[in-house]
């Protein structure tokens, strides 16, 4: 039998892509990370702040979201509490990704509920592995929970 890297396997194994919402109040951001994420495999869908973001993930049910911190209108560090805080979006992981690393933004995204804080610049590739580790944690902890639930 033939070797298969262990994220082809996740890979194989999922019925459908995996869906991510990118969430930025730059175009160029949303198209970089959007591009490269749709190149690995990835259904993508954007938001240019967190008003649109909390409107879409209520709608579509992404698998993840990336949510930049600092935009117009509603901030990510809201949004991510608004999303966290509804039934219908609260087990969505949420990578946040800013540029305000020092202080307590990090502390604040992950008080919010953001489960991975990353820095920008940040590359795509970055954010893909991100992205595999927390689907990997997600599968990983939906398995136990439902071994659990037999067993209990």
């Amino acid at each position: 039998m033939p070797y298969v890297p262990a994220t082809r396997v996740i890979d194989a194994a999922a019925t459908r892509p995996s869906f991510v919402l990118i969430v930025d109040d730059s175009a160029d951001a949303r198209a970089l990370y959007g591009e490269y994420l749709e190149f690995c495999g990835f259904r993508v869908a954007t938001a240019r702040d967190g008003i649109e973001a909390v409107l879409v993930a209520q709608q579509d049910l992404p698998d993840i979201i990336i949510m930049d911190l600092a935009m117009p209108r509603l901030d990510g560090w809201e949004a991510i509490r608004e999303l966290k805080a509804h039934p219908r979006t609260s087990g969505i992981p949420v990578i946040a990704v800013s540029a305000y690393t020092t202080g307590d933004a990090v502390v604040r995204a992950r008080e919010a509920g953001a489960e991975v804080c990353l820095a920008k610049p940040c590359l795509p590739s970055q954010v893909a592995r991100a992205i595999r580790a927390l689907l990997v944690w997600r599968r990983t902890a939906a398995t136990v929970e439902s071994g659990n639930r037999e067993i209990g």
